[in-house]
């Protein structure tokens, strides 16, 4: 799968957003090391401490169905400009994907990309627990 067409399934997931309070549409599509794409859209809560981003969405979706071996995810955002993974969700794709590809998308189509490990330098993983 191209990363224009990894692209163009998080612009579908993102119009599935619940933001009645930002107004602020993610989505995420993320590529299962099978294939498989799981979408994710960000998901509002009026206490926000209880909101969940689309990356993450996307990971537990695929956790939930028993896969948790990625290559990349796909992020765009209404706001048309590059919306980059906050830090929680750049953990979580630390746990899953360490290098895999972080593709981000704006308005224009163009694409930035990046892995997981030059988002988060020196993540914290498994292996740190002893």
């Amino acid at each position: 799968m191209t990363r224009e067409e990894l692209v163009s399934y998080a612009e579908q997931a993102m119009t599935r957003a619940y933001v009645p309070y930002s107004h602020f549409q993610v989505g995420a599509a993320l590529l299962a090391e099978d294939g498989q794409v799981f979408l994710g859209c960000n998901v509002e809560n009026a206490s926000y401490g209880a909101t969940c981003c689309a990356e993450r969405t996307a990971v537990f979706k695929a956790v939930s169905e028993g896969v948790r071996k990625f290559q990349a995810i796909a992020i765009v955002a209404s706001s048309g400009d590059y919306a980059a993974p906050c830090g929680i969700c750049r953990q979580v794709l630390f746990e899953f994907m360490p290098e895999g590809k972080v593709y981000l998308s704006n308005q224009a189509h163009e694409i930035l990309e990046f892995t997981v490990k030059e988002l988060l330098p020196m993540g914290f993983g498994g292996s740190d627990i002893k």
